[in-house]
């Protein structure tokens, strides 16, 4: 079978987490040995595709997004039982995993560590042998990246697991310097240490990708488009990175203040003159082991949502998008705006009432406004962070207020930082450069605007509007052409994850170039129409991933239960009957219709297949998310199977249940039929 065919069939897939994985040997969390023990599950239910989280090296960092390495995996997923040198420590590696295996959800944190520092006892005692090792000379010799991923793993371990900014020493490196720490023979060992990991962590993978791809399997990866401020990456190679923005998305529905991820953007133009080498070897990489790969944010690389790192202490509503045609000082100008108006609209200017009025909440302790509290706070308000505008009752913040930071820092009364955060967004248009300017996302919604009469509103929207289109331009061609590197670079099948405010251009660039785009069942309907009504799944693009979640959201099961419009989904999948609370039916009947969608692709997350049995139904719903957006907690990212992958496989009910939604063929649109189409050819 040629690649092509081989991408080309049509395939039921299941998402699961490597962590996730319960195999016969792993030790607490799953390890990538055990994708070849799943592989041999999911073939017996028809399963044609695995889809798993990045896997990269994110330190105690839970967030498989948030990497310390584009290019090292990650040694929690590493079976150290498998290692030659390991075998007069069974006792401890047993030890180690009856001391995690019965928890329901993985610790990140707590495995980690008791990983590392048995793998800093097994490298200890055999530390001569390693470091012998023609082979491990040759793999470092393969896998250049290593070594400045070595250098950084021991100056972050150095400095107590802080972010390299915060190192004394070694903060702002050259290649050089890299190099002089990499041969110095007194780090040596503790360089190498980092490298026999990485050797073992790549053979085992490489290892358990074969026998996936043996059983007929497709495995696919997922490659965060952005990397982890605190990174390898970011610290060796700064000219690739713009390290005073940070990246984003603008406010929906879900996150009105818009998204801070706080990892920073790349300088597109200098990866250009570096001919993307870092993005091809990235890609390399992966291709070791996957043979088709997840876009994380394709958008990213069309035009790219980011902020001001001095302006994110709570939002990035005073975001850009990068690229961006700006609206110029002479545009304005020539639309009538004179100097005193651009600044008018592109300053926050407050007015002195406002002040007293977001302060007037400070009460006493008996219930009463506290006057001397309230003028003491103004007080400080006026002369830290505003300038009278002449003799008006008109206020601008100070040279040295730069953002929302900068205001957060101040000793300032919670009302006070509270109504000042509010007035810094309160501008038109955000002047990022000298005479350039770009509109907020909320311009419509500010004093300035609001303020304009009807002709110069019109004139603003119109300026505004001519920019969005010439960018949109913009976007198609430099989205066109890194995706296009991607594609020459790699024999990989490309699946883009294209959710959110999602410009006309990105359909058009994936169709043209053949990456699959993403459909979210839920949230695939048509907004603009009336009742917004679900997207018949006859309709999806055979060019498509379809799935109906994803590991930010809620399993279906939760969704249905306190999410869904339910009589409303129900009529639209034709079972108007379902019930209210979700059971192996009600899943059955859910995830047949979906399997049944136009797509290449359609891909379930782990917990709504088991959903099929009653048996792995978890008390409490929301305990089986992958996720939860917005959220800091133990939690997220440490979902484990509820029973071992052997238990599974003796499951013939289950197996059976996912069996018949793999065989399910597309659905067709209404008023064809194969006899219709041979009619209408003929």
């Amino acid at each position: 079978m040629t690649q092509d065919k081989f991408f080309e069939q049509r395939r039921v897939g299941v998402v699961i987490p490597v962590g996730a994985l319960r195999g016969e040997k792993s030790g607490g969390v799953g390890e990538f040995s055990d994708l070849a023990e799943f592989a041999r599950l999911a073939a017996k239910m028809g399963i044609g595709l695995i889809q798993i989280l990045p896997v990269n090296d994110t330190g105690y960092e839970s967030s498989p997004y948030s990497a310390l390495s584009a290019f090292a995996l990650h040694p929690l997923y590493l079976r150290i039982a498998d290692l030659p040198e390991a075998a007069e420590f069974t006792p401890k590696i047993d030890a180690l995993t009856k001391r995690f295996d019965k928890n329901a959800r993985f610790s990140h944190y707590d495995i980690l560590q008791a990983k590392l520092e048995l793998l800093r006892e097994i490298y200890a005692a055999h530390e001569e042998a390693i470091a012998g090792k023609a082979s491990l000379l040759k793999w470092i010799e393969k896998n250049p990246w290593i070594k400045p991923y070595a250098v950084f793993r021991r100056l972050k371990e150095a400095n107590h697991e802080r972010s390299w900014k915060e190192w004394g020493e070694y903060r702002n490196v050259t290649k050089q310097q890299i190099e002089m720490l990499w041969n110095d023979p007194v780090l040596k060992k503790e360089h190498l240490f980092w490298v026999w990991i990485q050797e073992a962590l790549d053979n085992q993978f490489s290892k358990a990708a074969k026998a996936v791809a043996h059983e007929g399997i497709l495995l696919e990866g997922d490659l965060p488009i952005l990397i982890n401020d605190d990174s390898c990456d970011v610290w060796a190679y700064p000219e690739f990175f713009h390290l005073d923005l940070s990246a984003g998305a603008p406010p929906d529905m879900y996150s009105p203040n818009g998204q801070n991820w706080g990892f920073p953007v790349y300088n597109w133009n200098a990866l250009a003159k570096d001919k993307y080498t870092w993005w091809k070897r990235r890609l390399a990489v992966a291709e070791k082991y996957y043979k088709a790969y997840r876009i994380d944010h394709v958008l990213g690389f069309f035009r790219i949502w980011a902020a001001s790192k001095q302006d994110l202490a709570s939002s990035s509503l005073l975001g850009r998008f990068i690229p961006f045609i700006p609206v110029t000082a002479r545009d304005l100008e020539e639309a009538g705006f004179d100097k005193g108006r651009i600044r008018w609209s592109s300053s926050p200017h407050i007015p002195t009432r406002e002040v007293w009025d977001a302060l007037s909440g400070i009460k006493d302790a008996a219930g009463k406004p506290d006057d001397a509290v309230i003028q003491k706070e103004a007080e400080k308000v006026f002369m830290q962070t505003l300038d009278r505008i002449n003799s008006e009752e008109l206020w601008l913040f100070k040279d040295t207020v730069k953002g929302e930071k900068d205001i957060k820092a101040l000793d300032l009364h919670p009302f006070a930082q509270e109504y000042l955060i509010r007035a810094w967004r309160n501008r038109a248009f955000l002047e990022y450069e000298k005479g350039k300017f770009t509109p907020v996302w909320l311009y419509k919604e500010t004093r300035a605007y609001m303020s304009f009469s009807h002709k110069e509103k019109e004139k603003i929207d119109a300026l505004i509007e001519a920019r969005k289109l010439e960018s949109e331009k913009k976007w198609e061609t430099h989205g066109k052409k890194l995706l296009t590197m991607l594609i020459e670079s790699s024999s990989m099948l490309p699946c883009a994850e294209d959710l959110g405010d999602v410009p006309d251009c990105v359909p058009k660039v994936l169709g043209k170039l053949k990456i699959l785009g993403l459909r979210v069942v839920r949230w695939a309907r048509k907004w603009d129409k009336e009742g917004a009504p679900y997207i018949p799944f006859e309709e999806y693009p055979e060019l498509s991933v379809c799935t109906l979640g994803v590991h930010d959201s809620s399993t279906v099961r939760e969704w249905w239960e306190t999410e869904a419009d339910q009589a409303v989904f129900a009529g639209f999948i034709g079972e108007p009957s379902l019930a209210n609370v979700y059971n192996p039916g009600v899943a059955k009947k859910i995830l047949q219709k979906t399997a049944s969608a136009a797509s290449r692709f359609r891909v379930f997350q782990i917990q709504d297949l088991l959903h099929l049995s009653l048996k792995y139904y978890a008390d409490d719903p929301a305990s089986e998310r992958i996720n939860v957006p917005g959220s800091v907690t133990g939690f997220n990212w440490t979902y484990r199977l509820p029973v071992p992958i052997a238990e599974l496989e003796k499951d013939e009910e289950l197996i059976r249940a996912v069996k018949e939604l793999a065989a399910i063929k597309p659905a067709e649109k209404k008023g064809t039929s194969k006899n219709k189409k041979k009619k209408s050819v003929s």
